[in-house]
């Protein structure tokens, strides 16, 4: 007979978390148990718990709703926790949930800072729990094309990779009618201190897949972040990351200021060509619609692709992020990658060096994260 997991879920500030916990609405042997949100420093004025606690119950049906997420953890036995508050409270939840022997899944970037990531990696591994770090990039069937790509030597050696996203007016732009600018001031998005700003938001993207293609650690980085239409928050509207490998380059960067989608988001270059990530004629991103193109001819001007490569399928049991956690659970293979904890402390020191080099206005150094994996 199949293990019941029970679940719950810490911290509703990253609205991502109910992508998350309906992928396991769609797995057999799942208990919904109980939830509760983190204590933003400058209150909502959304009323963001409320909605996000109803908006969880419409989606798995009745959990208990607690005050303080330390009295759900105290009062529940939990086998699995989703959290996703605020990115520079990760270290502080994920220690929590850890310290109550449960597993746990929360949303990209892994943390604010690499001390607080650091936090979460001691924790997990203290208590003998997995810890697993979402990309909505790892379920892009092109995104997995591109990396297998690379790996048959399709461009050769990868000598940059380029990533820009944003897409909108901001993390709040998509509900309507948009909010006026005190309201989102008062959200953590668009403060600093909490981890809001488009870098956290987006950089980390292009520094996940960048570490992956390229396949080595990052040595230094310069990054820059800007408000330029937000003044409403302290946060960066938009950022550029530009970052140093052993033998490859990359630039990421973000933007909330861009009215019309940015596609392609992903390019990557290599000694022999390019593949870049791009979305078939009136078709949704999401929906499956994204193909790879592969140019390997060398020409000065803009030329059609000499392939377009359709996506692979996922490998069968582990197709969603719920399917891949229980199968590391169960089975002890290691996670994809980019979901790993140990890649995304790699990550999260990019990200790092970035946000230091924006303050100091030098290239800082990426501390070398290699000691962790293994």
């Amino acid at each position: 007979m199949a293990h019941t997991y029970r679940i719950g879920a810490a911290g509703f500030a990253h609205g991502h978390i109910f992508t998350l916990l309906k992928s396991f609405t769609e797995l057999p042997n799942v208990e919904w148990v109980a939830c509760a949100d983190t204590v933003p420093a400058t209150p909502s004025l959304t009323n963001r718990t409320e909605r996000s606690i109803q908006r969880m119950r419409d989606l798995v049906g009745p959990v208990k709703a607690y005050d303080d997420y330390r009295e759900m953890l105290d009062k529940e036995q939990l086998d699995i926790v989703v959290f996703c508050p605020e990115n520079a409270r990760h270290g502080e939840v994920a220690e929590a949930i850890a310290a109550h022997g449960a597993h746990m899944m929360t949303e990209k970037p892994m943390s604010a800072s690499l001390a607080d990531a650091l936090r979460m990696w001691r924790a997990a591994q203290a208590a003998d729990v997995r810890l697993f770090v979402n990309w909505p990039t790892t379920w892009s069937p092109a995104t997995r094309t591109v990396k297998r790509l690379i790996d048959e030597g399709t461009i050769g050696r990868v000598l940059e990779v380029k990533w820009r996203n944003g897409g909108s007016m901001g993390p709040m732009s998509y509900t309507q009618p948009e909010p006026p600018g005190p309201v989102k001031g008062a959200e953590w998005w668009h403060q600093s201190a909490p981890g809001g700003g488009a870098l956290l938001d987006y950089t980390c993207y292009g520094a996940c897949l960048a570490r992956w293609y390229i396949g080595s650690p990052a040595v230094a980085a310069n990054g820059m972040r800007v408000n330029l239409t937000s003044g409403y928050g302290d946060a960066d509207d938009n950022a550029v990351i530009t970052v140093r490998f052993p033998r490859a380059l990359a630039v990421l960067e973000a933007t909330w200021t861009t009215w019309n989608p940015v596609i392609p988001s992903i390019i990557v270059y290599g000694e022999r060509g390019a593949l870049m990530v791009n979305r078939r004629p009136d078709a949704d991103e999401h929906a499956g619609g994204q193909v790879v193109e592969v140019y390997t001819s060398r020409a000065h001007d803009v030329t059609p692709p000499d392939e377009i490569v359709e996506p692979d399928p996922f490998p069968a049991g582990r197709e969603t992020l719920a399917k891949e956690l229980i199968h590391h659970i169960e089975h002890g293979e290691p996670l994809h990658p980019t979901v790993d904890p140990q890649q995304n402390l790699e990550v999260m020191a990019i990200l790092d060096a970035g946000i230091r080099s924006a303050v100091s206005g030098k290239l800082e150094l990426v501390n070398d994260m290699t000691w962790c994996i293994g």
